[in-house]
């Protein structure tokens, strides 16, 4: 029997609704991204689509924008312009990644960044261009390795940048080679626009993983910055609290998560950058980070279509497709399709890889660098005690924690300090004429207190481990390395009440938390301008006992000591468990520059917008280069002696005898 044809039931073919599901897929990908899905299938499809020709005008302009903003870096946060402060000090300690990398002499140095400077030359006019990118590369990358101290994110995506342009051909369009080889081939593989748009891809998606974090969504990294002004209307609408919270933190997080995918759908793009434009401006005005943020500013376009130049200028494109398919050639693409793949798995790798070197991981994982974790961790450290102990004369020295180094970066990272430890014996046996293959006399401890997005301050190395003789090995956790006391992290919240209701006694009026291990005892120094002194027990129990006095008096949780007289005094925690402790005082310094009106008198005379001072600040740091610069020829070429600034630093007496 025939049914009606509304009533028939209708057998779907499964192949036939795979196929259009794969169309609905394809269609959505081609719309998203711009590309056919079937592209990413097979290897040889996407082979081909990275050697898809593609007009290099975009890629000659980023060309010129990254090599212009080195241009910029290199006197700056490269410490071109102050060359000597960075490499003239024979004694001072660098941070190499490499064990016994060395480097070379200070006028040497000169030769360097000299050389670093022309290759960056070089890549903005694009003349000889891989030549020059090549000496920009090495030079950048050598400098990187010889100090880790000096390590960020943003140096890290440079050297990243380098790389890439090298092997691109970017000086296919604007360049002088193409203008000094009569060049008509204006054209690139797509894969050329391929890894510039994949690092930034990274730069900012693995930013905003790193972000999605109880420590960075709960607002505890960067704590207070809503009274900058850049978020003056956002503080006004929301108050200080919720702008930290609702628009630095959460809004920070989703930004860099979307921002690139955003940027990668047509009819989203416009909004994006402008979001991102309206985000890197105010970084620069947030933070001291050169020229990371004109960087990323000027590397958008490429976000854009490859011949957006040409609609500027209203030039046509002058490119035809190239058909050479040879054999040799097919090698070539499959180990170029080959090094692409390995170098986006590596990109992808390396921000999660402290499983494997696990000697590098402090309180947090790994160096501040590779691991794309910006702004996610906020230091502060209070107290670095530096004791060098002779052990042949039975004499210990304080060394001051800035005599052999210009930042604090070693203080936060164990494989750091353990050089810096053995870069200190060396200039003590130096000191003493001893011969370096002599074993050392001396034992070396560090007591550095920290503190973590805003917990208790704490011991970040054991104070009891003589880091000459620790044991360090970038494939082992580091045992002398003490853990972050997490038992305390849910006081935060308490820790910021506390410190709102002292502050609203006066404006002198201070607090300070701090807590510490069994066994272990505080050594603190109250300073004659500190007057009502109160320690306050939270948790444990601990032993206090004045520098002038042998009576220990006992406290436990709730107890507290009023008036503790200036100079050092000893709290030693005796409970089996860490201490907790706060100070609060009155600072009389704050106080008498209060009344007297200086404080006031800062606030009013800092500039807003200091353009005019940064600019000027930019043109000093250049002419100081080139001085550098020329002082460093003169002297190798006809042996003219170097001048070398004194930096002049409250620390000069270097050592105190206990």
């Amino acid at each position: 029997m025939v049914q009606p044809a509304d009533k028939m039931s209708v057998k779907l073919n499964p192949n036939h609704v795979h196929k259009t599901h794969l169309r609905g897929l394809d269609w959505m990908f081609d719309k998203f991204c711009g590309h056919d899905l079937n592209s990413f299938r097979s290897f040889e499809n996407f082979s081909a689509l990275l050697y898809r020709r593609t007009d290099g005008a975009a890629l000659g302009v980023a060309r010129i924008m990254f090599g212009l903003m080195m241009l910029i870096d290199i006197p700056e946060e490269r410490g071109g312009g102050n060359l000597d402060y960075r490499w003239g000090d024979h004694n001072g300690c660098k941070f190499p990644l490499i064990y016994g990398m060395e480097p070379p002499s200070y006028p040497r140095m000169g030769i360097v960044y000299l050389i670093m400077w022309l290759g960056s030359l070089g890549i903005t006019l694009g003349y000889r261009y891989r030549v020059s990118t090549m000496m920009f590369v090495t030079t950048y990358w050598y400098v990187f390795l010889l100090d880790k101290s000096a390590w960020n994110n943003h140096s890290y995506l440079y050297g990243l940048l380098g790389i890439i342009f090298l092997f691109t051909d970017a000086n296919r369009c604007f360049s002088l080679d193409a203008i000094r080889n009569h060049s008509t081939q204006q054209d690139v593989p797509f894969w050329n626009y391929f890894l510039l748009k994949y690092q930034f891809f990274i730069l900012y998606f693995l930013a905003g993983l790193k972000k999605m974090n109880a420590e960075w969504l709960s607002g505890y990294a960067m704590t207070n910055l809503s009274y900058h002004w850049v978020f003056f209307p956002f503080r006004l609408l929301l108050g200080a609290k919720f702008t930290d919270l609702l628009i630095i933190h959460w809004f920070g997080c989703i930004f860099d998560t979307f921002v690139v995918f955003f940027l990668i759908y047509a009819p989203t793009r416009k909004i994006a950058t402008l979001f991102a434009c309206a985000f890197h401006l105010m970084n620069s005005r947030l933070f001291h980070i050169g020229m990371f943020p004109w960087v990323c500013l000027a590397q958008l376009p490429l976000f854009y279509s490859a011949h957006w130049p040409r609609v500027m200028l209203k030039k046509p494109p002058e490119w035809s497709e190239s058909v050479s398919k040879t054999n040799q050639l097919s090698k070539k693409r499959r180990m170029v399709t080959c090094s692409v793949l390995c170098y986006c798995v590596l990109q992808l790798f390396l921000p999660y890889s402290h499983s494997l070197t696990k000697g590098y991981n402090n309180w947090t994982n790994g160096l501040y660098g590779y691991s794309w974790d910006m702004m996610v961790h906020a230091w502060d450290t209070v107290l670095t005690s530096i004791k060098v102990v002779d052990n042949a004369q039975n004499q210990s020295l304080y060394l001051q924690p800035y005599a052999f180094v210009d930042n604090d970066r070693w203080t936060k990272h164990a494989d750091m300090a353990y050089q810096f430890a053995h870069c200190i014996d060396r200039n003590m046996r130096e000191k003493s004429g001893a011969h370096q293959k002599e074993a050392s006399n001396h034992s070396i401890y560090f007591d550095i207190w920290c503190s973590l997005n805003g917990r208790f301050l704490q011991r970040i190395f054991n104070p009891e481990v003589d880091i000459l003789t620790a044991k360090w090995s970038p494939f082992e956790p580091v045992q002398w390395l003490l853990p972050l006391l997490h038992e305390f992290t849910e006081m935060r919240t308490m820790i910021q009440s506390v410190t709102e209701d002292v502050h609203s006694w006066s404006n002198e009026s201070d607090v300070l938390f701090v807590a510490d291990f069994p066994g272990l005892t505080l050594d603190n120094y109250i300073v004659p301008d500190m007057e009502n002194v109160t320690l306050t027990i939270l948790e444990g129990s601990v032993q206090y006992r004045h520098a002038d006095d042998l009576k220990c008096t006992p406290l436990t949780k709730g107890q507290s000591l009023k008036m503790i007289p200036p100079y050092f005094h000893h709290v030693k925690t005796t409970s089996d468990t860490p201490s907790s402790m706060v100070y609060t005082f009155v600072n009389k310094t704050m106080k008498h520059e209060i009344s007297e009106g200086k404080m006031a008198d800062r606030s009013q005379t800092k500039s807003i917008l200091p353009l005019w001072r940064e600019f000027r600040q930019r043109y000093e740091n250049y002419v100081r280069f080139f001085h550098h610069m020329g002082n460093s020829l003169l002297y190798e070429i006809y042996g003219v002696p170097m001048p070398i600034r004194v930096r002049i630093t409250p620390d000069d007496n270097a050592l105190t005898l206990e």
